[in-house]
Protein backbone atom coordinates (compact mmCIF):
# COMPACT_ATOMS: atom_id res chain seq x y z
CA UNK A 1 0.00 0.00 0.00
CA UNK A 2 1.56 3.41 -0.77
CA UNK A 3 2.37 5.33 2.19
CA UNK A 4 -0.13 8.57 2.49
CA UNK A 5 1.21 11.69 1.33
CA UNK A 6 0.85 15.08 3.57
CA UNK A 7 -1.07 17.33 1.90
CA UNK A 8 0.96 20.99 1.56
CA UNK A 9 -0.55 24.28 3.19
CA UNK A 10 -1.22 25.91 -0.10
CA UNK A 11 -1.86 29.35 2.12
CA UNK A 12 1.69 29.15 2.22
CA UNK A 13 3.72 31.68 -0.37
CA UNK A 14 6.65 29.84 -1.92
CA UNK A 15 10.27 31.00 -1.56
CA UNK A 16 10.83 33.69 -3.95
CA UNK A 17 13.40 32.52 -6.87
CA UNK A 18 17.25 33.55 -6.63
CA UNK A 19 16.82 37.78 -6.31
CA UNK A 20 17.33 38.98 -10.03
CA UNK A 21 20.56 40.77 -11.06
CA UNK A 22 20.67 44.17 -8.98
CA UNK A 23 19.80 47.26 -11.45
CA UNK A 24 23.01 49.54 -10.88
CA UNK A 25 22.41 52.83 -9.85
CA UNK A 26 25.43 54.33 -11.65
CA UNK A 27 24.75 52.78 -14.99
CA UNK A 28 21.35 53.97 -14.76
CA UNK A 29 22.13 57.16 -14.01
CA UNK A 30 24.97 57.70 -16.70
CA UNK A 31 22.05 56.73 -19.64
CA UNK A 32 18.83 57.07 -17.87
CA UNK A 33 17.26 59.52 -16.42
CA UNK A 34 15.77 58.95 -13.21
CA UNK A 35 12.02 58.64 -13.78
CA UNK A 36 13.07 56.01 -16.52
CA UNK A 37 14.97 54.33 -13.63
CA UNK A 38 11.81 53.90 -11.68
CA UNK A 39 10.00 52.61 -14.20
CA UNK A 40 12.64 49.57 -15.24
CA UNK A 41 12.26 49.05 -11.59
CA UNK A 42 8.55 48.53 -11.31
CA UNK A 43 8.78 46.50 -14.53
CA UNK A 44 11.32 44.38 -12.70
CA UNK A 45 9.32 43.97 -9.85
CA UNK A 46 6.37 42.69 -11.72
CA UNK A 47 8.21 40.42 -13.71
CA UNK A 48 9.53 38.93 -9.99
CA UNK A 49 5.99 38.44 -8.80
CA UNK A 50 4.40 37.32 -11.83
CA UNK A 51 6.89 34.51 -12.27
CA UNK A 52 6.32 33.80 -8.30
CA UNK A 53 2.90 33.24 -8.56
CA UNK A 54 3.42 31.07 -11.76
CA UNK A 55 5.53 28.81 -9.45
CA UNK A 56 2.95 28.40 -7.02
CA UNK A 57 0.16 27.25 -9.10
CA UNK A 58 2.65 24.74 -10.48
CA UNK A 59 2.94 23.87 -6.83
CA UNK A 60 -0.22 23.43 -6.02
CA UNK A 61 -1.35 21.86 -9.45
CA UNK A 62 1.67 19.25 -8.99
CA UNK A 63 0.36 18.37 -5.11
CA UNK A 64 -2.84 17.92 -6.19
CA UNK A 65 -2.26 15.04 -8.61
CA UNK A 66 0.24 13.61 -6.65
CA UNK A 67 -2.29 13.17 -3.64
CA UNK A 68 -5.18 12.41 -6.16
CA UNK A 69 -3.26 9.55 -7.68
CA UNK A 70 -1.79 8.46 -3.87
CA UNK A 71 -5.30 7.99 -2.31
CA UNK A 72 -6.43 6.11 -5.32
CA UNK A 73 -7.57 2.50 -4.52
CA UNK A 74 -5.10 0.03 -6.90
CA UNK A 75 -8.23 -0.72 -8.82
CA UNK A 76 -8.97 2.85 -9.59
CA UNK A 77 -6.09 3.39 -11.47
CA UNK A 78 -5.43 1.76 -15.10
CA UNK A 79 -3.37 -0.93 -15.29
CA UNK A 80 -3.05 -1.86 -11.90
CA UNK A 81 -6.02 -3.67 -11.56
CA UNK A 82 -5.60 -6.91 -9.18
CA UNK A 83 -7.53 -9.86 -9.41
CA UNK A 84 -7.90 -12.19 -6.57
CA UNK A 85 -5.75 -15.43 -6.34
CA UNK A 86 -7.96 -17.34 -4.18
CA UNK A 87 -6.62 -16.72 -1.19
CA UNK A 88 -9.18 -16.55 2.25
CA UNK A 89 -9.56 -14.24 4.35
CA UNK A 90 -8.27 -15.37 7.85
CA UNK A 91 -8.83 -13.21 11.00
CA UNK A 92 -5.72 -11.48 12.61
CA UNK A 93 -3.46 -14.18 14.02
CA UNK A 94 -2.20 -13.74 17.39
CA UNK A 95 -0.06 -16.36 19.16
CA UNK A 96 -1.02 -17.50 22.50
CA UNK A 97 1.07 -15.96 25.27
CA UNK A 98 3.82 -18.57 27.03
CA UNK A 99 3.54 -19.18 30.97
CA UNK A 100 5.91 -16.76 32.74
CA UNK A 101 9.33 -18.15 32.11
CA UNK A 102 8.45 -20.62 29.35
CA UNK A 103 10.57 -21.01 26.39
CA UNK A 104 9.59 -21.28 22.76
CA UNK A 105 8.67 -24.52 20.84
CA UNK A 106 12.56 -23.80 18.88
CA UNK A 107 14.40 -21.69 21.60
CA UNK A 108 17.81 -23.38 22.56
CA UNK A 109 17.05 -23.92 26.21
CA UNK A 110 13.92 -26.33 24.65
CA UNK A 111 15.75 -29.51 24.13
CA UNK A 112 12.37 -31.02 23.82
CA UNK A 113 10.87 -28.85 21.64
CA UNK A 114 7.47 -28.39 23.67
CA UNK A 115 4.72 -26.24 23.25
CA UNK A 116 3.94 -24.62 26.58
CA UNK A 117 0.87 -22.58 25.15
CA UNK A 118 -2.57 -23.79 25.40
CA UNK A 119 -2.58 -26.33 22.35
CA UNK A 120 -6.17 -25.11 21.74
CA UNK A 121 -5.05 -21.77 20.76
CA UNK A 122 -2.37 -23.01 18.30
CA UNK A 123 -5.05 -24.10 15.87
CA UNK A 124 -5.71 -21.69 12.69
CA UNK A 125 -9.36 -19.72 13.03
CA UNK A 126 -11.60 -20.22 10.36
CA UNK A 127 -11.80 -17.61 7.39
CA UNK A 128 -14.41 -15.46 6.81
CA UNK A 129 -17.55 -16.58 6.03
CA UNK A 130 -16.87 -20.17 6.70
CA UNK A 131 -19.07 -22.76 8.37
CA UNK A 132 -17.66 -24.67 11.40
CA UNK A 133 -17.72 -28.39 11.68
CA UNK A 134 -19.57 -29.03 14.47
CA UNK A 135 -17.99 -32.46 14.52
CA UNK A 136 -14.55 -30.99 15.71
CA UNK A 137 -15.62 -29.14 18.63
CA UNK A 138 -14.23 -31.88 21.10
CA UNK A 139 -14.94 -31.81 24.64
CA UNK A 140 -14.02 -28.46 25.83
CA UNK A 141 -11.74 -27.85 22.99
CA UNK A 142 -10.18 -31.51 23.14
CA UNK A 143 -10.94 -34.07 20.55
CA UNK A 144 -11.19 -38.05 21.05
CA UNK A 145 -8.72 -40.03 18.98
CA UNK A 146 -11.56 -41.91 17.69
CA UNK A 147 -12.93 -38.75 15.82
CA UNK A 148 -9.17 -38.22 14.25
CA UNK A 149 -9.15 -41.84 13.27
CA UNK A 150 -12.27 -41.19 10.82
CA UNK A 151 -10.15 -39.53 8.68
CA UNK A 152 -8.57 -42.46 7.42
CA UNK A 153 -10.08 -44.64 4.54
CA UNK A 154 -9.45 -48.02 6.38
CA UNK A 155 -11.46 -48.80 9.64
CA UNK A 156 -9.57 -52.46 9.77
CA UNK A 157 -6.55 -50.04 10.30
CA UNK A 158 -7.57 -47.65 12.60
CA UNK A 159 -6.85 -49.92 16.12
CA UNK A 160 -3.75 -50.31 14.46
CA UNK A 161 -3.32 -46.73 14.34
CA UNK A 162 -4.55 -45.94 17.45
CA UNK A 163 -1.93 -48.49 19.36
CA UNK A 164 0.62 -46.34 17.12
CA UNK A 165 -0.73 -43.51 19.13
CA UNK A 166 -0.57 -44.80 22.04
CA UNK A 167 2.68 -45.99 22.27
CA UNK A 168 4.16 -42.88 21.06
CA UNK A 169 2.88 -41.14 24.25
CA UNK A 170 -0.49 -39.15 22.66
CA UNK A 171 -1.35 -36.58 24.94
CA UNK A 172 -4.39 -34.77 23.26
CA UNK A 173 -5.68 -33.76 20.00
CA UNK A 174 -7.02 -29.93 19.55
CA UNK A 175 -8.21 -29.58 16.23
CA UNK A 176 -11.01 -27.61 13.85
CA UNK A 177 -12.69 -27.74 10.61
CA UNK A 178 -14.83 -25.22 8.57
CA UNK A 179 -16.70 -25.66 5.05
CA UNK A 180 -16.05 -22.57 2.49
CA UNK A 181 -18.49 -21.30 0.18
CA UNK A 182 -17.20 -22.83 -2.67
CA UNK A 183 -17.43 -26.33 -1.00
CA UNK A 184 -13.75 -26.89 0.35
CA UNK A 185 -13.94 -29.06 3.59
CA UNK A 186 -10.60 -28.43 5.91
CA UNK A 187 -10.00 -30.82 8.62
CA UNK A 188 -6.88 -29.54 10.93
CA UNK A 189 -5.48 -31.51 13.61
CA UNK A 190 -2.69 -30.96 16.51
CA UNK A 191 -1.60 -34.36 18.09
CA UNK A 192 1.31 -33.59 21.03
CA UNK A 193 3.55 -35.70 22.25
CA UNK A 194 5.87 -35.57 25.11
CA UNK A 195 9.08 -34.57 23.26
CA UNK A 196 10.00 -33.50 19.34
CA UNK A 197 12.26 -36.71 19.26
CA UNK A 198 8.85 -38.53 19.69
CA UNK A 199 7.00 -36.59 17.09
CA UNK A 200 10.07 -37.24 14.18
CA UNK A 201 10.00 -40.94 15.15
CA UNK A 202 6.07 -41.39 14.56
CA UNK A 203 5.91 -39.09 11.41
CA UNK A 204 8.82 -40.24 9.41
CA UNK A 205 8.53 -44.02 10.52
CA UNK A 206 5.29 -44.87 10.64
CA UNK A 207 2.61 -42.15 9.03
CA UNK A 208 4.45 -39.67 6.29
CA UNK A 209 6.69 -41.30 4.42
CA UNK A 210 8.61 -39.91 1.20
CA UNK A 211 6.31 -41.16 -1.45
CA UNK A 212 3.18 -41.24 0.33
CA UNK A 213 0.97 -41.40 3.47
CA UNK A 214 1.43 -45.46 6.09
CA UNK A 215 -2.70 -44.72 5.94
CA UNK A 216 -4.80 -43.45 3.15
CA UNK A 217 -7.22 -40.76 3.68
CA UNK A 218 -10.69 -41.25 3.35
CA UNK A 219 -12.14 -40.62 -0.25
CA UNK A 220 -8.93 -40.84 -1.81
CA UNK A 221 -7.23 -44.02 -4.24
CA UNK A 222 -4.33 -42.85 -4.49
CA UNK A 223 -1.67 -40.03 -3.34
CA UNK A 224 1.57 -38.49 -4.47
CA UNK A 225 4.20 -36.40 -2.87
CA UNK A 226 2.48 -32.48 -4.04
CA UNK A 227 5.73 -31.34 -5.90
CA UNK A 228 4.26 -27.82 -6.67
CA UNK A 229 4.36 -26.56 -2.35
CA UNK A 230 6.54 -24.35 -2.36
CA UNK A 231 8.83 -23.57 -0.25
CA UNK A 232 7.90 -19.80 0.49
CA UNK A 233 4.91 -21.58 2.18
CA UNK A 234 7.53 -23.35 5.20
CA UNK A 235 8.86 -22.56 8.24
CA UNK A 236 12.58 -23.57 8.48
CA UNK A 237 12.02 -25.46 11.72
CA UNK A 238 9.13 -27.25 10.69
CA UNK A 239 9.29 -30.62 8.59
CA UNK A 240 6.47 -31.22 6.09
CA UNK A 241 5.31 -34.05 4.25
CA UNK A 242 2.63 -33.00 1.71
CA UNK A 243 0.51 -34.85 -0.91
CA UNK A 244 -2.18 -34.59 -3.62
CA UNK A 245 -4.14 -36.73 -4.85
CA UNK A 246 -3.80 -36.94 -8.73
CA UNK A 247 -5.99 -37.40 -11.60
CA UNK A 248 -8.26 -39.14 -11.76
CA UNK A 249 -9.69 -38.71 -8.35
CA UNK A 250 -13.30 -39.58 -8.71
CA UNK A 251 -15.92 -37.22 -7.03
CA UNK A 252 -13.65 -34.92 -4.84
CA UNK A 253 -10.18 -34.38 -4.42
CA UNK A 254 -7.77 -34.44 -1.13
CA UNK A 255 -4.83 -32.86 -0.52
CA UNK A 256 -3.24 -33.51 2.87
CA UNK A 257 -0.09 -32.43 4.93
CA UNK A 258 1.96 -33.43 7.61
CA UNK A 259 4.13 -30.95 9.48
CA UNK A 260 6.25 -31.75 12.31
CA UNK A 261 6.97 -29.18 14.99
CA UNK A 262 9.00 -29.56 17.62
CA UNK A 263 6.64 -31.67 20.26
CA UNK A 264 3.16 -31.09 17.72
CA UNK A 265 2.49 -32.89 14.81
CA UNK A 266 0.07 -31.26 12.57
CA UNK A 267 -2.13 -32.76 9.88
CA UNK A 268 -4.19 -30.75 7.96
CA UNK A 269 -6.56 -32.16 5.13
CA UNK A 270 -8.43 -30.46 2.44
CA UNK A 271 -10.94 -31.37 -0.27
CA UNK A 272 -13.18 -30.25 -2.86
CA UNK A 273 -15.44 -31.74 -4.92
CA UNK A 274 -13.98 -31.04 -8.59
CA UNK A 275 -10.64 -30.59 -7.29
CA UNK A 276 -9.48 -29.02 -3.97
CA UNK A 277 -7.64 -25.94 -4.88
CA UNK A 278 -3.81 -25.09 -4.37
CA UNK A 279 -3.65 -21.74 -2.83
CA UNK A 280 -6.28 -22.19 -0.18
CA UNK A 281 -4.43 -25.34 0.70
CA UNK A 282 -0.76 -23.38 0.74
CA UNK A 283 -2.06 -20.61 2.42
CA UNK A 284 -3.80 -22.86 5.08
CA UNK A 285 -0.69 -24.98 5.94
CA UNK A 286 1.60 -22.20 5.89
CA UNK A 287 -0.60 -19.76 8.59
CA UNK A 288 -0.70 -23.34 10.78
CA UNK A 289 3.13 -23.50 10.40
CA UNK A 290 3.23 -19.86 11.44
CA UNK A 291 1.40 -20.17 14.37
CA UNK A 292 3.28 -23.74 15.48
CA UNK A 293 6.43 -21.64 15.25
Amino acid sequence: MTEPITRPDMTAVPPKPDTPPAVRDADCAAVLPAASAAKRDRRVLRAVLRWTAAVAVFAVAGSTTAYGVTRMERTDVPGLVTESDGRWTYPTLTAPPLPSGSPGPFDEANKAGAHYADLRALVLPAPEGARLDKALRGTEGWLATDTFLKEYRDAAEHDELRQKLVDHGLRHIAARGWTTEDGTHTRIYLLQFDTAAVVDELRDRHLASYSNPAYAARGTEDTVPDEDFPTAAQIDELVYSVYVEPEPYGAEQVRQAYLGAGDVLAVVLQSREGGAKEVPFQQTVALQGRLLG
